[in-house]
This record gives structure tokens, C-alpha cells and sequence, in this order.
């Protein structure tokens, strides 16, 4: 039997071990109103995608330790100098320069306001929120960027303060390690894996 994949990284080099693509039977797909004639097949793959962060790990891995870092254009000949951007942007959009990584978890915890929502009832096959997903834009004090994210826990509102929570139990180092809630949430309504920070 195969070793699942596995990707480490030494001397500057990925190192891939392990299975990353598995074949799986084919299957008919039969017509039912039709005598059950034949009509196609299913074409079922499992494969595993090496996704790399880059400059942006360091966000992706603190979420998991209940902290939202943003970046910051420190370049003293940009235009937007000292513009905070969350989501985290490796480079200012208008000089191109490298931006400083800046913690914002108190920025989002005393902040956060809904700027605009939408539900959803249907998502993608790939999808793992709950349905409805409360889609949120978040807008926070000194930030030039929104951020979209969702909200686990009662109907959004234009203007409604939240807060920030974090799957600090297993988390998968994806975005929806980060939810958010209304203000004043008990921390025994939160969904399973997930703290306040």
C-alpha cells in the first residue's frame, strides 16, 4: 500500500514523498427513463495539489495560534506609505515594495465591523462550511482593505460588530481557521475547534 503524500522542504528544496494521485473504477451512468441505457461515465480522480504560501506562511500559520496578521507599505517614497492591508499582501499594490508583516489582532478584536453580507445556500463540491454560509466584508479602524470571511453564528448585519475566532484545535492552515461572530459571543456557543485566540 501507498504512503499518503508528503512534502517537506530542506536546503531549499521541496522533498515529495508518498502517493499524491490515486486512479479510482470508473462507473456507469445510466438513463433511467431511458431503460437504463448508458449515457456516460463517472471519471472519479483523488489528487493531491502542492499549494505554497511563500510570503504569505506567516498568516496562514498564526491563525492557528489565534493572531490575524496583516502587511503594512513602510516604503518612505510610496505614495500609500504606512497602508495596512488585511488580507495580507506580501507587496504594496502601488510601489510594488515589500510590505512589513504588522499583528492585527487587537485592530480586529476592537474594531470589526460588517460592512456588507450575502448568504449562501449552495457552494461549490469542495466547500466544508455549513450551509447557509453567512458571507461577511469586514472593514476594521486604519485598514484600507476589506476582508471576506464568514460568520458561524447569527444573522449578519450592515454596521454589526464581530470578533475574530480560530480553529486553535487541528487547524488546517486555509482561511477558515478564521470565522468571526457577533460581539459579545459566549465562548460556549463557538463551534467545536474554535477559541477566541
Amino acid at each position: 500500500m501507498s504512503i499518503f503524500g508528503t512534502v517537506k522542504v530542506k536546503k531549499g528544496q521541496y522533498r515529495i514523498k508518498g502517493d499524491f494521485h490515486h486512479i479510482t473504477p470508473n462507473t456507469p451512468i445510466r438513463n433511467e427513463d431511458e431503460n437504463w441505457r448508458l449515457v456516460g461515465v463517472t471519471n472519479p480522480r483523488e489528487m493531491i495539489f502542492i499549494h505554497t504560501y511563500g510570503g504569505e506562511a506567516v498568516f496562514f500559520e498564526n491563525l492557528g495560534k489565534g493572531k490575524i496578521h496583516g502587511s503594512r507599505c513602510d516604503n518612505p517614497k510610496c505614495e500609500t506609505l504606512g497602508s495596512i492591508y488585511l488580507p495580507f499582501r506580501i507587496h504594496c499594490p502601488d510601489c510594488l515594495g515589500r510590505n512589513t508583516v504588522v499583528d492585527l489582532t487587537d485592530v480586529c478584536r476592537k474594531t470589526a465591523t460588517v460592512h456588507t453580507f450575502m448568504a449562501c445556500e449552495r457552494s461549490g463540491a469542495f466547500n466544508t462550511l455549513d450551509k447557509p454560509i453567512q458571507f461577511i466584508n469586514i472593514e476594521f479602524r486604519d485598514v484600507v482593505t476589506i476582508l471576506m470571511s464568514y460568520l458561524v453564528i447569527g444573522e449578519p448585519k450592515i454596521g454589526m460588530r464581530v470578533v475574530p475566532i480560530f480553529r486553535t484545535v487541528a487547524p488546517t492552515y486555509t482561511i477558515t481557521d478564521l470565522a468571526w461572530v457577533p460581539e459579545n459571543t459566549p465562548a460556549n456557543l463557538l463551534p467545536e475547534g474554535f477559541t477566541f485566540g
